[in-house]
This record gives C-alpha cells, sequence and structure tokens, in this order.
C-alpha cells in the first residue's frame, strides 16, 4: 500500500517547518530519480530538519527533492516501514544497513 501522500512536497527547511508535523510517523525522501530513503521516527518534522543539517550522509548526497510522510503511531511504524520500503526500495534502504 502506498504512501498516503502521493506528491512529494520540496524538502526544504521552510517546507518542512510548514508541512511535516512533530508527531509520530513514517517518511519517505525522494529525488528526481525514484526514491532513496523511508524512515520511522517519533518527530517527522526533527527528523526531516536533522537531514537536512547534515549534509555529508550518503542520503544527502543523493541530491534529495521532496518529502512525503504518514503520521502513525509507534507501535504500528516499523511494519508500516517495512512494507513501504519493501514497495518503493529506496537506496539508502538498500544500501545502509542499520540507517535509521
Amino acid at each position: 500500500m502506498p504512501f498516503d501522500q502521493v506528491i512529494p512536497r520540496p524538502l526544504t527547511p521552510g517546507a518542512v517547518h510548514t508541512y511535516a508535523p512533530t508527531a509520530s510517523g513514517v517518511y519517505g525522501i525522494s529525488n528526481a530519480r525514484g526514491w532513496i530513503y523511508i524512515g520511522e521516527t517519533d518527530n517527522i518534522q526533527g527528523t526531516l530538519l536533522a537531514h537536512l543539517q547534515d549534509l555529508e550522509t550518503s542520503l544527502m548526497k543523493r541530491q534529495p527533492t521532496g518529502f512525503v510522510f504518514e503520521v502513525c503511531d509507534r507501535a504500528r511504524r516499523p511494519a508500516r516501514q517495512d512494507r513501504l520500503v519493501l514497495e518503493y526500495e529506496p537506496t539508502c534502504n538498500r544500501h545502509l544497513s542499520g540507517y535509521r
């Protein structure tokens, strides 16, 4: 089952502050070529902003341009992330074990 939100928001600090909640959930980061990473977190906004600050990561070196998210409780997050990773096959989830 795909993300609830189909069209990515721009992965910029302003858009993250505007659109991403400080709630528990899963998120996906993409670039023009496809999905880069799908993660889960207690704070979607905070985690996306942290990604934007750390420019030397494998994720950020892939020049991400967009993000999507779904709010969900902590108990369901890992299973939802696993399902989305299987569906979208994001690059960093395949190449970086333990990249959460």
